[in-house]
């Protein structure tokens, strides 16, 4: 085979994304000295927050990390694309939040990782916004699950490494419970126009429950979605991102990427569908960095 023509646009990212897949390939990331917990929330719809969550998950597992993603999000998206069963009938996070059920009783494994969980959700949990409003300690009921849970594992001697929990694009009491339950917020924004509005109440909502039901919650992590390194709007949206978070924004970026939008079709995530690719490349590069910004916060 030729070698590449490096000279050309598109030989020097296919040369460009050869030597990202073998640096990674030769690379290790460091688990965490204890669970990390992390909310990825985003009440804008359509900014990568589903799509980031199952693609971080994987990544991290393709590392050999423990890693559990709770779907907590109605349309059960991350389930879809993790290859789960969550259809009519299967017990998962309704079940959890409103029955009483253990996550153990619930949870399912990944067919593309033995060490990649997730704890599904079905059509049921369309209507527990307003079932939980009646249940004592409902702000909690997922934190407590989550406790036991993970609790379990570790006396098991199988300790869970990472939580990824994938909210609704809302505010309302399933996202309440995902920020009582963890302890890091991490917050997907798309490099479009608007892309931080909306962001300025998601703020004021995390405010609010770090004063009032969990103070240990911080943002931890910002990434950036849907870059388009042609347009000079993205490069404006990054500048204006990195300015308003600093430090708590990944230095990769996520490309706009059709292997990432095809992946969920086949129930898979990009980094098992096209696990060379711009967009699989990019993610496992941001679970690296979070990675290692778990040993520097540790």
């Amino acid at each position: 085979m030729p070698l590449m023509d490096e000279s050309t646009p598109l030989g020097a990212q296919i040369a460009r994304d050869h030597r990202r897949a073998e640096r990674l390939a030769s690379t290790s990331f460091p688990p965490p000295q204890q669970t990390r917990i992390l909310t990825v929330a985003n009440q804008k719809g359509g900014v990568g927050k589903t799509t980031t969550t199952v693609n971080i998950a994987a990544a991290l597992a393709t590392h050999g990390l423990e890693v559990l993603v709770v779907d907590i999000d109605p349309q059960g998206n991350a389930s879809t694309a993790l290859g789960i069963d969550h259809s009519v009938g299967v017990d998962g996070i309704y079940e959890v939040l409103i029955n009483d059920y253990s996550i153990s009783e619930v949870v399912q494994q990944s067919p593309e990782f033995e060490n990649l969980h997730c704890v599904p959700a079905t059509i049921d949990l369309a209507g527990a916004e307003i079932e939980l409003v009646s249940k004592v300690a409902r702000e909690m009921r997922l934190h407590r699950a989550l406790s036991a849970f993970l609790e379990e594992r570790e006396d098991s001697g199988r300790r869970i490494d990472y939580v990824l929990i994938d909210c609704p694009p809302s505010l309302g009491l399933l996202t309440v419970n995902a920020f009582v339950a963890a302890r890091e917020v991490f917050i997907p924004i798309q490099c479009e126009y608007y892309a931080l509005e909306g962001v300025s109440q998601l703020l004021k909502s995390i405010q609010m429950i770090q004063q009032h039901l969990n103070q240990e919650l911080w943002i931890s992590t910002v990434l950036l979605t849907m870059y388009d390194g042609r347009t000079r709007l993205s490069a404006q949206v990054a500048e204006e991102v990195r300015t308003h978070f600093q430090d708590q924004v990944l230095e990769t970026v996520i490309p706009r990427s059709v292997r990432i939008s095809e992946a969920p079709s086949y129930g898979k995530t990009v980094v098992t569908y096209e696990p060379n690719s711009s967009g699989a490349l990019s993610y496992r590069e941001a679970a690296e960095e979070i990675s290692l910004r778990g040993i520097r916060n540790g």
